[in-house]
């Protein structure tokens, strides 16, 4: 009894620590599905150890300027976020959290969510970023089906347009051959009917 009684404490233990609502924020409970947790307008500098059954975050209004790599993928089940409003660091770091914010089902105020270094990018949304215009970060970023087709539609467009070209060039040539050896078979005919005739006479 003892020892189930052990392993039980430990199991709540890890499951109150796991739930904990971070420091300077405010977490609700959205009927037994999860919490809303607000951290917004707190002056936070980092992004602090959020509970795992998080379904609406809200880290806008802070200074936060980077995330690590991995810090937000516990979040499974989040339906909801807005981190807008903080002078985020546009170096090769921020690309977790752009690729992030793709994978997300609702962004609130993305368009706020900018640059705010290094100067050549000060106020570019990350949604914009492809990743080539960060300096020493030359690397291009995965992107969705839809920006794909967009951006390579110039490239094929004008090949296909090229092979409609070629094909009805071919066609026409076709055409073209067809009725030349029509006309030169039945000029063969005639010539070969005036010589049976004149031999004939």
């Amino acid at each position: 009894m003892t020892s189930w009684f052990r392993f039980l404490l430990l199991v709540l233990c890890a499951t109150g620590t796991a739930g904990q609502c971070p420091h300077l924020c405010v977490c609700t409970a959205i009927e037994r599905k999860g919490l809303t947790v607000n951290c917004s307008f707190s002056g936070l500098g980092a992004v602090p150890q959020l509970p795992h059954n998080t379904i609406r975050l809200y880290l806008q209004n802070n200074s936060l300027t980077s995330v690590g790599a991995g810090t937000l993928d516990h979040l499974l089940n989040l339906q909801e976020v807005d981190v807008s409003h903080n002078p985020w660091r546009c170096d090769c770091g921020i690309w977790y959290l752009r690729v992030w914010l793709d994978s997300q089902t609702l962004v609130r105020n993305k368009p706020h969510v900018q640059c705010w270094g290094p100067s050549s990018l000060s106020l570019t949304p990350l949604q914009r970023l492809s990743g080539n215009e960060i300096p020493g970060c030359r690397t291009l970023w995965p992107i969705r089906c839809h920006q794909f087709f967009v951006r390579d539609l110039f490239l094929i467009a004008p090949s296909l347009l090229i092979l409609l070209i070629l094909t009805g060039f071919l066609i026409i040539a076709k055409r073209l051959a067809c009725r030349v050896a029509i006309n030169s078979s039945r000029t063969f005919r005639r010539l070969t009917s005036t010589k049976s005739l004149l031999k004939s006479k």
